[in-house]
């Protein structure tokens, strides 16, 4: 007896859940109906994010590496499905890659980005990297999990949360990379995903007040302008960084420098 295959129904990821657009609306992008989000689901990917964050940064150095690389594992699992999304397996293997490189770095920041300073006086002074907060990444569109990753990951390590615009053309290697996230022991929150129009989602995130930080490495030069302006209206911090790019460098615009002051003796 022949029977109907499943067909696989796209939705976002916010929260460690997979809802559909509060507004029902989808739009066709390489040969799927994708949900196209709207004002609320960023709203909502926002609060879902600021929620994971105590738990999230609070985690120790070592548990936020060991999680990272288990996403690597599911990604490892799914090889296959993500190749079928991207350019094929070699930007799968780059991209698992990365994960697991920037995994090795979430013990190692303190002493790169921090460490003891020279003071004139009976203190210790001491530099400590923090989580900057909610990150919201406009995603490259290429490479579409490569350029993903690249700028997801160095937001994770650093102990940040995450709100992506995915690309609108490429938008299912991150609903892919999404499946991957959530079975992996991240946290529900830390990691959330919105597929539709970057030009109607990346707006509403960069004035969003509880957004502190705006990766624009994905949007056009006819974007970023007025992204940069309603950045600028809250004081966000913005980067741009590499689509393709790792290095430890990546993650210092992502984490704030708290200097500490200790008295020597007490």
């Amino acid at each position: 007896m022949s029977r109907l295959p499943v067909r696989k129904t796209y939705k976002l990821y916010i929260g460690g859940a997979f809802p559909r657009s509060e507004s029902g609306r989808t739009y066709e992008a390489e040969g799927q109906n994708v949900p196209r989000a709207s004002r609320k689901d960023a709203r909502d990917a926002v609060r879902a994010a600021r929620g994971a964050i105590a738990k999230w940064s609070g985690a120790t150095a070592y548990n936020r590496g060991q999680v990272l690389y288990r996403m690597a594992e599911m990604m490892e699992t799914r090889a296959s499905d993500l190749a079928a999304v991207c350019s094929g397996e070699a930007e799968v293997e780059r991209s698992i890659d990365r994960v697991v490189w920037y995994a090795g770095w979430a013990d190692k920041l303190a002493q790169v980005l921090g460490g003891a300073n020279p003071v004139a006086g009976p203190y210790f002074n001491f530099t400590i990297p923090e989580p900057t907060g909610v990150v919201a990444i406009v995603a490259p569109p290429e490479p579409a999990l490569e350029g993903l990753v690249s700028r997801l990951l160095p937001a994770l390590v650093g102990g940040n949360t995450a709100v992506v615009a995915a690309s609108r053309d490429h938008p299912l290697a991150a609903v892919e990379l999404a499946e991957a996230v959530a079975t992996s022991d991240m946290p529900g929150g830390v990691v959330n995903i919105l597929t539709g129009d970057p030009a109607e989602i990346a707006p509403i995130l960069a004035g969003h007040m509880d957004v502190n930080a705006l990766d624009l490495t994905g949007a056009d030069a006819d974007s970023a302008a007025e992204l940069e302006r309603l950045a600028a209206e809250n004081v966000k911090r913005v980067v741009r960084g590499s689509a393709t790019g790792q290095s430890v460098w990546e993650i210092e615009p992502l984490v704030e420098a708290k200097t500490v002051w200790h008295p020597i003796g007490v």
